[in-house]
């Protein structure tokens, strides 16, 4: 994995401005963000914004969802985030991300309480065969792009069309000279699910997500990103890539991505 002269996806800016850095270029253009470590990047901000106020210290993220509303292009951005429903056992989060004083990711995210409900846990499939006793994968072999390049991928089985089942990792920080929890280093891989399971080759169809949403019933744990992926192409222009998210410790949640399916265009 090349890591260049950057030891990061992001570089601060400021309290609000990111730069990103070569590693965090796109599959699809080169020119662009990846929108794996960008999610990462808002959760990061968010839990910034929340450290700001004492008040919510007992809340943790349970869904955040993310709507990509236009091309990210390699260049500084800005994050803000809000509150838009206050609440001590309940909170709603909203952030967005702007480039060129344009806005391009709007998310929202849910806090609840945490209380201890271990004697009533479980449900969710078996966890996944560690990563340790797994053997990395060439994933930059099929996607070009300085993130793809970053990421250390060990599937469980040869990755089959529309089926994959893969650990993600990366030796890179999110941000530089900033700590990062792991929700958001973990946030920061789940967006590669689009890309392990391929359907089609990319080299033809082009079928990149529009939005990105989470469901998680416990928070991450590590450094490892568990994704157990399944793609379906419907017969009309839409897909949908569906995973179910874990670290090394079991499963803990889920994600969901929306994708336009299209073939690439003819040079």
């Amino acid at each position: 994995m090349s890591t260049g002269s950057h030891h990061s996806y992001y570089e601060p800016i400021d309290a609000f401005r990111y730069k990103p850095t070569v590693h965090a270029g796109g599959a699809w253009d080169p020119d662009e963000q990846h929108f794996s470590p960008l999610g990462g990047l808002v959760v990061h901000a968010i839990e910034r914004h929340l450290a700001a106020r004492p008040e919510t210290a007992g809340l943790a993220v349970a869904r955040i969802s993310f709507d990509i509303l236009g091309r990210l292009a390699l260049d500084e951005c800005e994050i803000r985030v809000e509150t838009v429903r206050p609440g001590r056992t309940i909170e709603l989060l909203e952030a967005v991300v702007l480039i060129a004083g344009r806005a391009v990711v709007r998310a929202r995210a849910w806090l609840l309480a945490a209380t201890d409900t271990t004697a009533v846990a479980g449900g969710g499939p078996d966890p996944l065969t560690p990563p340790d006793a797994l053997a990395p994968w060439p994933m930059a072999d099929h996607w070009p792009g300085g993130y793809i390049a970053s990421i250390d991928v060990r599937p469980l089985a040869p990755p089959r069309p529309g089926r994959t089942t893969a650990w993600i990792s990366t030796p890179l920080d999110l941000v530089a000279g900033e700590p990062s929890s792991p929700l958001a280093s973990f946030v920061a891989l789940v967006d590669t699910a689009n890309g392990i399971a391929v359907r089609e080759s990319p080299n033809e169809w082009m079928f990149p997500n529009v939005d990105l949403t989470l469901h998680l019933h416990r928070q991450p744990r590590g450094r490892w990103t568990g994704l157990d992926t399944t793609v379906t192409f419907g017969p009309a222009g839409h897909g949908v890539t569906s995973t179910v998210l874990h670290d090394v410790d079991g499963p803990l949640g889920t994600a969901q991505q929306i994708l336009t399916v299209r073939p690439q265009p003819k040079r």
